[in-house]
């Protein structure tokens, strides 16, 4: 396959008029004499988006715990242009947990390229968090840190959890880090900690901030919390939920200047109703009420998580937030893929890479979506 006249997102991070030479699911040097051509006039040609946290869309979530679930996310995902996804769970009983980590290890094994987002693994987002900065996850299930659960959560997964999320100010936190941080990305994830917490947690070893500003405490002057921690800590890279719901488009800005572009991932925190019309569904065995972009909890009206998928997050942070489309691609695509630590064969349009590219024309809306090759 050739792409001719398209802009392409370089490893410098700049677009250039070029083209774009595929053989074998991969990205070529060189075209080949019976190369098919996709003529990408007037488009931008980026690639493919990752997703290291979210829940669900299509009336699916990923604790659904079950194979049909997982692929038609997958698939629903691949179609908007997010071709690597890392989906997240919920705080549920450890049992439960396990089935789903060991559905969701099935159906990674069980993969085959082509129409589905690469499942690259799983962001823990509970059950080791504060009850005092829960959100939408449920309370009963809380639990303090522990080292041999998290090794059931790995073992059921096989090795599939790459992110855990974890309240720094609970007993035993640090030493939990300490156990574990060679092992796995540790996050701070729905945490009450202060500036001194969450900084002892950094310095230990944690290396993550599960969607800043959400589910923590307020970044203030004089309590500068888990934000002021993740400024001060060069090694931590930071989501950000850019659906315009959860964070001001100034306070967005405002991280870029904090922690520069490189260390910020786009996600989009998206639940089950995502793609699907206003009405009631669940996450996380709770109830919650979607209308237009905002997903919120029967119960208390908290957020609870978002309604919109990542390719959707990118437009909303260009053309609402005031964020370059060249940075907004590197959060949604080169962070994520470094972080995962894929960016080896994804992440850029590189020769020998995948070739997963979407074709975004002037306006952002979606002309076509390549994956593995192929045209989806």
């Amino acid at each position: 396959m050739r792409i001719k006249h398209v802009k392409v997102y370089g490893e410098d991070q700049i677009f250039s008029e070029g083209e774009i030479y595929i053989k074998d699911g991969l990205i070529t040097e060189e075209a080949q004499a019976d190369d098919d051509v996709i003529d990408g006039e007037g488009c931008y040609a980026i690639p493919g988006l990752i997703d290291i946290h979210f829940h669900g869309c299509m009336g699916h979530d990923f604790c659904d715990g079950t194979k049909e679930a997982v692929r038609e996310i997958a698939r629903y995902e691949a179609s908007v242009g997010v071709t690597g996804i890392n989906p997240a769970t919920m705080t549920l009983p450890v049992e439960e947990l396990e089935q789903i980590l060991a559905t969701g290890a099935a159906c990674r094994r069980e993969q085959q390229a082509g129409t589905e987002a690469d499942l690259l693994g799983v962001n823990m987002e509970g059950p080791f968090i504060s009850e005092a900065k829960k959100g939408a996850q449920d309370a009963r299930n809380i639990l303090p840190c522990d080292v041999d659960i998290f090794h059931r959560f790995q073992k059921a997964a096989e090795g599939m959890v790459n992110y855990i999320g974890i309240a720094p100010e609970r007993e035993g936190a640090l030493e939990f880090v300490d156990a574990v941080k060679d092992e796995v990305h540790v996050s701070l994830a729905h945490t009450n900690a202060d500036y001194d917490a969450a900084k002892a947690a950094y310095d230990r070893g944690a290396c993550h901030a599960v969607h800043l500003f959400n589910a923590m405490p307020a970044f203030s002057h004089r309590a500068p919390g888990v934000v002021g921690a993740v400024s001060d800590s060069p090694h931590v890279m930071a989501e950000l939920i850019c659906d315009g719901v959860h964070i001001h488009p100034a306070m967005v800005r405002s991280a870029f200047r904090m922690l520069g572009k490189d260390r910020i991932i786009f996600i989009s925190d998206s639940m089950r109703a995502t793609g699907m019309p206003d009405g009631r569904y669940t996450l996380g065995g709770l109830d919650v009420d979607v209308k237009g972009n905002h997903a919120t909890l029967v119960s208390d009206g908290a957020l609870a998580g978002s309604v919109t998928n990542l390719m959707d997050c990118l437009r909303t942070a260009v053309r609402k937030m005031g964020i370059p489309l060249e940075t907004a691609v590197a959060c949604a695509s080169v962070n994520p893929a470094r972080s995962l630590g894929v960016y080896e064969s994804r992440g850029s349009i590189t020769p020998g890479k995948k070739a997963d590219i979407v074709l975004l024309r002037e306006d952002l809306s979606l002309r076509a979506v390549i994956k593995d090759g192929k045209v989806l």
